[in-house]
């Protein structure tokens, strides 16, 4: 996603561009640099924007401001960069339409942090916008039944065709539990015939690729003497 990501970074202090700039590009972002809310909205009138980290304090057109613009025009999410760092400030800077707010002075790798998760939640914003039922979200896990593909957390895990077809047919069912014999029937398309330990041995490799602790699965669950279920939300 970074790639092709790109990043408007609005800030009248020259050090705050220069340190920011070396964490964004490493990352693989396109950068946009404003030193005001003016240069800004022009930037983001001629370019392409995916997130705005926009400073709260500066000349001819402040952050607040800026931000109100930006919600009359474009809908990408914005974080606020701000010395001012009291409880009623931070109110103010979201309910004009901010996603985040970052008080000076700040950790870069926490804004970067924030950032790549503003990022996310756009994505699955969009992502859900124009679902048409082939894509299953459920965590960081993502099922795009029309090309065959599954992301976690952004990056793409493979699965043989057996295995996408487990999880498939788990995902379409969530929060239902299925036995063995059933997911056999289904995904082989042949008579269940005492082969508990060929599903249970997919499932394993399964959980090994689409789970954080493939000993402890918070996506597939056991449910013992029984089946498996996926968890409709977790």
């Amino acid at each position: 996603m970074s790639s092709n990501t790109t990043i408007l970074l609005v800030d009248d202090e020259k050090e705050i561009i220069k340190l920011m700039e070396i964490y964004l590009l490493n990352e693989g972002y396109k950068l946009l640099k404003a030193s005001d809310g003016l240069a800004a909205l022009e930037l983001m009138s001629a370019n392409p924007v995916d997130l705005v980290v926009l400073d709260v304090m500066m000349p001819h057109l402040n952050g607040i401001e800026t931000c109100i613009k930006i919600r009359e025009l474009y809908d990408v999410p914005v974080i606020f960069l701000s010395a001012k760092s009291q409880d009623i400030d931070k109110i103010s800077g979201l309910s004009i339409g901010a996603d985040d707010y970052v008080t000076k002075p700040f950790n870069p790798l926490e804004l970067m942090a924030r950032v790549k998760s503003q990022l996310r939640r756009y994505d699955r914003f969009k992502r859900q916008l124009h679902n048409d039922g082939s894509i299953i979200e459920i965590d960081d896990l993502v099922i795009n039944f029309a090309n065959y593909t599954v992301t976690v957390d952004g990056k793409e895990v493979k699965l043989t065709p057996r295995e996408f077809a487990i999880l498939r047919l788990l995902a379409v069912n969530r929060g239902a539990v299925l036995s063995m014999d059933a997911i056999y029937e289904k995904v082989w398309n042949e008579p269940f015939m005492e082969s508990k330990n060929t599903v249970m041995v997919h499932i394993r490799k399964i959980r090994e690729k689409i789970e954080k602790d493939p000993q402890n699965p918070r996506i597939i669950k056991t449910v013992w003497g029984i089946g498996y279920k996926m968890e409709s939300t977790t």
